[in-house]
């Protein structure tokens, strides 16, 4: 998809830019940085969703939406806690070898 920004556009997915006329954008929402941040086909042509366009107008290849776009990713992961799912099974393979080594015995008689 192509997307044509200009200044005011909140951008909803992430993106390469095709065709630039001076266009600026703040990126204080993802980076913390307040500056403006000059984007342009040969320097720096990445643009992130949820950053604003604060001057000029182009054209932009859309390359992420959602939960593919680096915001997306950002939110993926505050919600989960950045902990890493385990593969299905792997905790019951854990409390079967337990069993056989009799830890489970051990653990109830200490107690």
């Amino acid at each position: 998809d192509l997307m044509v920004v200009k200044y005011g556009d909140l951008l909803p997915a992430d993106g390469l830019v095709v065709q630039a006329s001076d266009i600026k954008i703040v990126e204080s929402a993802l980076t913390g940085e307040s500056d403006l941040v000059k984007k342009s086909r040969e320097k720096d042509p990445m643009v992130l969703a949820g950053t604003l366009v604060m001057e000029g107008s182009g054209k932009v290849v859309v390359t992420a939406v959602g939960v593919n776009s680096q915001s997306g990713i950002i939110l993926t992961l505050l919600l989960s806690g950045g902990k890493k799912k385990k593969p299905q099974g792997e905790e019951e393979m854990k409390t079967k070898k337990s069993d056989l080594r009799g830890e489970d015995k051990e653990k109830s008689v200490l107690a």
